[in-house]
């Protein structure tokens, strides 16, 4: 596969015109560290914003920041923080997951539509981003909000492009908000819940006016592995509490009061909350090194214990719990059991199962993406011949 690392935006538009008129795939991707993720694109070359990058424009008291696609994850999280702010949807590395290198970049944050534990009080992704600059299929420059694609009126550029994984377009530009980082934060510990009792507790907590901000659950099975094994033996369900520091102090122990009457309450400090949370984000317990399938699957967060409980019964998997329950991340121990997966998702009233990580044969033979209704699927068709006419963009990558 031949990497084609254009400097500037117009740069990546000859390249894209060029490849659409002559029919050639591309690749698009930016520090490639999700290399696996969907399903597989056939391409001789792969388009890469690796040397499209730098920070536009970042006024810390308008709370936004700009910065060109690919610019490195690591330098915006820098300036973040020396500024007091931060992404709130606060973005998954997948490089331990998936075993791969190089620098994840803040336009392959937004194509992906990368989320970590705060998605289910602050958003997705997508919900922080306020624009994008883009090249289109047709090699055509595109900024969202200024000019208006060609029967495309009315739908939401910004929203559309984020999540779709390169198939309309390769993004050069992102503008996206960055509130205030929290000064202080605690974690709060049950200990020797099973998944059903635990899915209670979070419940009760949400329910609570102590504005949880992380809300996991981690069977026997995974537990041992954070924090390098000092949490206490067995199950951990954990709570996550940010803010001022006397507003956490209070909240805390609000907290704790009520979530000791479903088992033993341990407070985590900032430090050891911060490096908790960050391991769920990047589901540390499947970095295992091996290529065993992984599912990530969102349910109503009542549900997700009730998944995993029903696909034990026929399949070999492992699981732990995030987004109050609402998430699911399941590694099986050798196939990956589509189709039981699916079925039993839709049973319990729907949701979305998506194959992080599998071998390249299982990938090639199992939709990455959760199918699309038939209504649904045929609107991305029509989106993504509008977008990318001669279907060059990243072909296959979301299935259909």
């Amino acid at each position: 596969m031949i990497d084609l690392f254009p400097t500037s935006e117009d740069d990546a538009a000859e390249i894209v015109r060029s490849h659409a008129a002559s029919g050639k795939p591309l690749s698009i991707c930016g520090g490639n560290t999700r290399s696996g993720f969907g399903n597989a694109v056939t391409a001789s070359d792969r388009l890469r914003s690796t040397n499209v990058t730098g920070i536009v424009s970042y006024n810390p008291g308008e709370m936004v920041l700009t910065a060109r696609a690919g610019t490195p994850l690591a330098e915006i999280e820098a300036a973040l923080a020396e500024n007091g702010q931060m992404m709130a949807f606060e973005p998954m590395d997948h490089r331990p997951l998936m075993g791969t290198t190089g620098e994840p970049t803040i336009g392959g944050v937004f194509a992906a539509n990368v989320s970590g534990p705060r998605r289910f009080v602050a958003g997705a992704a997508r919900d922080s981003l306020l624009g994008v600059r883009f090249v289109n299929g047709r090699g055509e420059i595109v900024k969202a909000g200024g000019r208006v694609m060609k029967n495309v009126t009315g739908l939401d550029l910004v929203k559309l492009m984020a999540g779709s994984h390169g198939t309309l377009g390769f993004l050069t530009e992102v503008t996206f908000r960055v509130p205030p980082r929290p000064k202080a934060e605690q974690t709060i510990l049950i200990s020797g819940l099973n998944d059903a009792e635990a899915a209670l507790a979070m419940a009760a907590a949400m329910a609570l006016p102590v504005e949880v901000s992380g809300a996991a659950h981690l069977p026997m099975t995974v537990a041992w592995k954070f924090l390098d094994s000092t949490l206490p033996p067995g199950e951990a369900t954990c709570l996550r509490i940010e803010g001022l520091p006397k507003s956490v102090e209070a909240r805390a122990a609000k907290l704790a009061t009520a979530m000791s009457a479903y088992g033993p309450v341990i407070h985590l400090n900032r430090a050891d909350s911060a490096r908790l949370w960050r391991d769920i984000r990047d589901v540390l317990p499947y970095a295992d090194g091996t290529p065993r399938p992984v599912w990530r699957v969102s349910v109503a967060p009542g549900a997700g214990h009730q998944l995993v409980a029903a696909l034990r019964l026929e399949a070999g998997v492992d699981a732990f719990y995030d987004w109050q329950g609402g998430l699911v991340w399941m590694r099986m121990e050798a196939d990956p059991e589509a189709d039981l997966v699916r079925r039993f998702i839709k049973a319990l009233g729907g949701g979305h199962a998506t194959l992080i990580r599998a071998p390249d044969e299982t990938r090639a033979a199992i939709p990455a993406f959760e199918p699309q209704a038939d209504a649904v699927a045929m609107l991305s068709a029509r989106l993504r011949e509008k977008f990318d006419p001669a279907g060059i963009l990243n072909p296959g990558k979301m299935g259909g």
